[in-house]
């Protein structure tokens, strides 16, 4: 029996660009090993399956082409404008691996807001960087989410536009979000080729960890727009608010199509 797809881009930037992202919300008949199945087909970087029962909080399982998450950014974002679009009730919260994440509607851009307690620690002497083709960065961190993160600051965004590394050496590591920031405005890229996603367009988790890193070095709040996605040919953006205790991230989405899946 076909199952419908909705096919989204999320942390759209002008109406444009944006990280696909497919939706299945009637998952019924489904296990793990079906879901990631039709996560490699359709090939998205993540394809989430949302269980919803009445009175219950929506049950989201996310998968790349690869793998099983249990938190990513841009597909909870994108499952919170989705059921506000459908109008099947609201709701507050949205549960993953990591367990609850909060969830707000202000006008277009959708928001999930998830705790602040990731492990953090100085990944200045680590050598997957230079065995990656990368240049010496400004400060680096990792940051447990639980997948390790290697969050790699730049003083110039032409450095960060001309990045090449090797993905092998770079799949040591689950994931790695480089970054150059000038005020509040951050030009950005993430990789994660061990998930099967060589380069992402927006990465919403990468940047809740960015909020970790910026709270362990004393920036206790903040607020923060990060532009990722032009070297994959999908400009996107993501907002990213932080106190001590939790961040906050948020973007604009669009639904492109659905589609029918044959299983």
């Amino acid at each position: 029996m076909p199952r419908a797809c909705h096919v989204l881009r999320v942390f759209t930037r002008d109406d444009a660009g944006g990280n696909y992202l497919g939706v299945v919300n009637d998952p019924k008949g489904l296990d793990a090993e079906d879901m990631q199945e039709i996560a490699a087909e359709l090939g998205f970087s993540e394809t989430v399956f949302v269980d919803r029962q009445p009175g219950e909080v929506p049950v989201v399982r996310i998968f790349t082409p690869a793998m099983e998450l249990p938190f990513a950014g841009h597909p909870l974002v994108g499952t919170a404008w989705l059921l506000d679009v459908l109008g099947t009730g609201h709701v507050a919260s949205l549960l993953c691996g990591i367990g609850e994440v909060d969830v707000t509607i202000d006008g277009d851009v959708a928001w999930i807001t998830t705790a602040l307690d990731q492990s953090v620690s100085d990944a200045g002497d680590s050598d997957v960087p230079h065995r990656s083709g990368l240049p010496a960065s400004v400060r680096a961190w990792l940051v447990e989410m639980p997948y390790e993160y290697l969050i790699l600051e730049y003083d110039d965004p032409a450095t960060i536009a001309a990045l090449a590394p090797d993905f092998d050496a770079l799949g040591e590591i689950f994931g790695t979000f480089v970054f150059a920031r000038h005020g509040v405005r951050v030009r950005a890229r993430f990789f994660a080729p061990g998930a099967g996603v060589p380069e992402d367009p927006a990465t919403g988790s990468a940047a809740v960890a960015l909020a970790a890193a910026l709270v362990d070095s004393g920036e206790d709040f903040g607020e923060l727009v990060i532009d990722q996605g032009e070297e994959t040919g999908s400009p996107s953006r993501i907002l990213l608010r932080w106190n001590p205790e939790t961040a906050s991230i948020g973007g604009t989405v669009s639904r492109d199509e659905v589609r029918l899946l044959a299983r």
